[in-house]
């Protein structure tokens, strides 16, 4: 399926945006019903990873269901390497849509929650151990998705990268952010699911540096950008490009 750029880029809006909406509102539904930081946390690793293997599977075949800067710019790497992938222009429309959608999307789950619609988060997130966390956690992202490119299995990316998301909430501290667009979503609220303002550039960076160290390893241990056949079957006709990496509830 060939979408225009514009229809590309609506799903990658939707899609973030829907991606942050099940972040925050499934972090704010489960502190409404339990004081048990593990029960939070479980209630929300379990939707985000469902919403988001729904969403990879869905808007996959539009746009790749990016729905994560790091992905596109990724992707942007992988087409300077001889794979397939974004163009400068393409990640310039992306992801100012990711940024927006993941606005929209905190917006949208406060207003489900009868929260204010714009209140800027309190939560501080600060810490050498919290940055590291998420550097880990998007140098992981980043290498599954291009290690599914490039052995021929972005098919699986539904369930590999949702996987890999849910099981960042529990072994990294900061709860596996992985995501600049929805960790700048997550200011715009005042519940449990937000970063403050001043903690989101140093978690950005932190997310940045975890990319660039997640392709340097693709490229160490996966070779060059071309996708190869998969082993187990033929090349799939909708391959989408990669997963988004999202934003966690607030560590206990």
């Amino acid at each position: 399926m060939t979408a225009s750029l514009a229809r590309r880029v609506a799903a990658e809006a939707v899609g973030t945006a829907a991606l942050a909406a099940v972040v925050v509102g499934s972090a704010r539904q489960a502190a409404g019903l339990t004081h048990d930081a593990g029960v939070q946390l479980l209630a929300n690793s379990l939707a985000t990873a469902l919403g988001l293997g729904v969403l990879i599977a869905l808007l996959g075949p539009i746009s790749g269901a990016h729905l994560n800067p790091v992905v596109s710019a990724a992707s942007w790497y992988a087409a300077r390497r001889g794979g397939a992938g974004l163009t400068v222009r393409e990640v310039a429309a992306y992801v100012p849509a990711q940024i927006a959608g993941a606005v929209g999307g905190t917006v949208l789950a406060d207003a489900m929650f009868a929260e204010p619609l714009v209140k800027w988060a309190t939560y501080e997130r600060s810490g050498v151990h919290l940055w590291l966390a998420e550097g880990v956690a998007t140098a992981g992202l980043v290498l599954l998705v291009l290690g599914l490119s490039r052995t021929g299995r972005a098919a699986q990316a539904p369930v590999a990268v949702a996987s890999y998301i849910g099981a960042a909430f529990w072994f990294t501290s900061s709860s596996g952010f992985a995501n600049p667009a929805v960790t700048v979503g997550r200011a715009f609220t005042g519940t449990v699911a937000g970063i403050a303002p001043a903690s989101v550039a140093p978690f950005v960076a932190a997310q940045l540096a975890g990319a660039a160290a997640g392709v340097a390893l693709a490229a160490a241990l996966f070779g060059d950008a071309r996708p190869h056949p998969d082993p187990d079957g033929p090349e799939p006709t909708v391959v989408p490009q990669g997963g988004p990496g999202l934003a966690a509830p607030a560590a206990p």
